[in-house]
């Protein structure tokens, strides 16, 4: 008989890589988006027939494989990225979801959006230019958000001779500055997005490189989805309660399973308010099964009546978070207008949203050296900083680099539901720095 564990380990097996693009303006990111569209055969005859008439249009000779990403007429007549640009292809080997994430240092903000969910970034760098400013916030905002796998592509190599050094010392920089801020997996490869120098294929052109061409690395890098070794999570996100005559009694809490399994007989604690009980059984598409696992979206019944709502989070009584009204957490500011200390905003963690204050921001962070600037009082567009919150109820939050998922949220103005920023719970890279105690703001002290 095949044990849990073994059945396990075979469906966490996954063919999908989720992946983000990300580089300062003009080091050829769309470009290599494009190239490697184009050289892994996947695009449609029509789109490429659409770029090419775009090209000629524009007076080109040969299509701008930039232009298969950069779909916004801003964009093409700007020549840049300021969206971020989904594309999904697949080769025999690998199922791709590509998030093509803007350069300029105003759209930082897009970047946090398009690599929250990447396994893996490539970080474009102009071999004429080197390792810049823009380069070291993109490897910092790879290393917040916990991305395990970072690829350095040294692009524009055919401008450079192809010189070895010149790729040699651009990779030792930046793999010691990226394995500072703690990124485990680090990989250099030289390429030439337009002339597709090791992007799809061998280059001809760097015979002294022997490594992997970008896509043969996006094809093999492990990707761990390890279901047994999580932290198992329910949001709650509806209570489904039919009271009809074929099901009187069923009481039924739906959600998508966030992180771990659930199985039939296992005892649950459901958060904030702490009551236990036992699965009585899971139905997952019509059916009755044994046991679940993420990111299947399930139905839970549970052998006692008790009081659960959408924004409970169901966990196992043995391996259940605490729960707090004091949030610590580092956030990536998103909104134009800026986060200050005292102001009031609604927290989304999972499917619950609470009220909440700001009461505290002890340091802006300044990544191009990783020093922090201490009580800066508000965050503006595309700042990072630590920020102490004061919630209105408790919250089981874990630790961002235990889970990504659970471990994230989300800042909304409560006067228009705009998102002000993207938050990590617990520590991050940087030493954080003395803070000061604030006063309670009037009408939401918690």
């Amino acid at each position: 008989m095949t044990s849990t564990t073994g059945q396990l380990a075979g469906i966490s097996a996954t063919t999908l890589l989720r992946f983000a693009t990300a580089g300062s303006v003009d080091d050829g990111k769309s470009t290599l988006v494009g190239r490697l569209l184009h050289d892994s055969k996947s695009v449609l005859t029509d789109q490429l027939e659409a770029v090419e008439h775009a090209s000629r249009s524009r007076g080109q000779e040969t299509p701008d494989l930039a232009l298969l990403t950069d779909g916004l007429r801003a964009e093409r007549e700007q020549g840049i990225t300021i969206d971020v640009a989904y594309r999904y292809f697949a080769t025999p080997r690998r199922r791709f979801i590509l998030a093509d994430t803007p350069g300029h240092v105003q759209y930082t903000r897009n970047m946090v959006t398009g690599a929250s969910t990447a396994e893996l970034a490539v970080v474009l760098v102009d071999a004429r230019n080197g390792v810049v400013e823009q380069t070291r916030r993109h490897a910092a905002v790879a290393a917040l958000l916990r991305v395990p796998h970072v690829v350095l592509a040294v692009n524009k190599m055919d401008l450079v001779d192809y010189a070895e050094p010149v790729f040699a010392a651009i990779a030792e920089e930046f793999t010691a500055y990226a394995a500072s801020l703690g990124v485990p997996d680090i990989t250099a490869i030289p390429i030439s997005a337009l002339a597709g120098d090791n992007v799809v294929d061998p280059s001809a052109n760097m015979d002294w490189y022997g490594g992997p061409t970008v896509l043969e690395h996006l094809e093999t890098v492990p990707v761990s989805h390890d279901l047994t070794g999580c932290h198992a999570r329910l949001p709650v996100q509806y209570v489904i309660r039919p009271q009809t005559a074929e099901h009187p009694d069923y009481r039924g809490y739906a959600g998508q399973i966030a992180a771990g399994t659930f199985r039939v007989g296992e005892q649950v604690t459901v958060l904030p308010a702490g009551r236990t009980s036992k699965i009585a059984g899971i139905d997952l598409l019509g059916e009755s099964v044994d046991i679940a696992w993420t990111p299947q979206s399930v139905t839970l019944l549970l052998e006692d009546d008790i009081d659960i709502s959408r924004g409970d989070l169901i966990v196992p009584s043995g391996d259940a978070p605490a729960t707090t009204q004091d949030v610590e957490a580092t956030v990536c500011h998103v909104a134009d207008q800026p986060l200050a200390v005292g102001q009031r905003v609604l927290l989304k963690h999972t499917t619950r949203t609470v009220k909440a204050i700001v009461k505290e921001i002890p340091s802006r962070l300044t990544l191009d050296d990783l020093s922090q600037h201490p009580n800066p009082g508000q965050l503006v567009a595309n700042d990072i900083g630590r920020v102490k919150i004061r919630t209105a109820e408790p919250l089981a939050l874990d630790s961002y680099a235990d889970s990504r998922r659970t471990g994230s949220f989300l800042l909304i103005d409560p006067a228009d539901g705009t998102t002000l920023a993207a938050g990590m719970a617990g520590d991050s890279f940087a030493t954080n720095v003395a803070t000061v105690q604030v006063a309670d703001d009037e009408g939401w002290d918690f």
